[in-house]
C-alpha cells in the first residue's frame, strides 16, 4: 500500500501538472457557483463534524492548498462549499452526500480520483466499517488570469 507521504506527493504532483484534466468520475458534481456560496457556508477545512476538525492543513502556498480529510465510520463533513479543486482517495468506504441534487450513497475507492470546477455546497457522512481518507489540492487563483 502507498505510504501517505507518497500518497500526498502523487496528488500535488497530479494537481499541479494536470489540474484541468479529468481524473476519474467526479463524486462531487460541478456547479461553478462556489464563489456565491463563500459567504455563507464554511470551506472545507473550516467545516467539521459536531465541533470536531476533520480536515487538516498539510501545506499551503501562494498557487496551491492542500488538505487530508479523515472520516471513521459515523463521521462526516458538514455542509461546506468547494472552490476549484483535485481530490485523490487515499483510502476508500462508503459515503452518503447530500447536495442541491438530494441524497446519494457513494462508494469512494482508495486511488480514485477527480476534478471539480467548484460545488455550491454539500455535506457527508461516513456510513461505512472504514474510516476514508481524502487528499484535496486547491489552486489558488494568482490574480493574472
Amino acid at each position: 500500500m502507498m505510504s501517505r507521504v507518497a500518497a500526498y506527493l502523487t496528488a500535488f504532483a497530479v494537481c499541479c501538472a494536470a489540474a484541468s484534466a479529468q481524473q476519474g468520475e467526479n463524486p462531487i458534481p460541478s456547479s461553478g457557483g462556489a464563489i456565491i456560496m463563500k459567504k455563507s457556508l464554511p470551506d472545507p477545512l473550516e467545516a467539521g463534524w459536531e465541533g470536531e476538525k476533520v480536515c487538516e492543513l498539510l501545506q499551503e502556498t501562494d498557487k496551491v492548498r492542500a488538505l487530508q480529510c479523515t472520516f471513521p465510520p459515523g463521521v462526516g463533513h458538514e455542509r461546506h462549499f468547494h472552490s476549484a479543486h483535485f481530490g485523490y482517495i487515499l483510502e476508500g468506504g462508503t459515503m452518503r452526500i447530500k447536495d442541491a441534487n438530494g441524497t446519494r450513497e457513494q462508494e469512494t475507492p482508495a486511488g480514485a480520483s477527480w476534478t471539480s470546477d467548484g460545488v455550491d455546497w454539500h455535506e457527508a457522512l461516513n456510513i461505512g466499517d472504514t474510516t476514508t481518507v481524502y487528499i484535496i489540492v486547491e489552486p489558488k487563483r494568482t490574480g493574472k488570469e
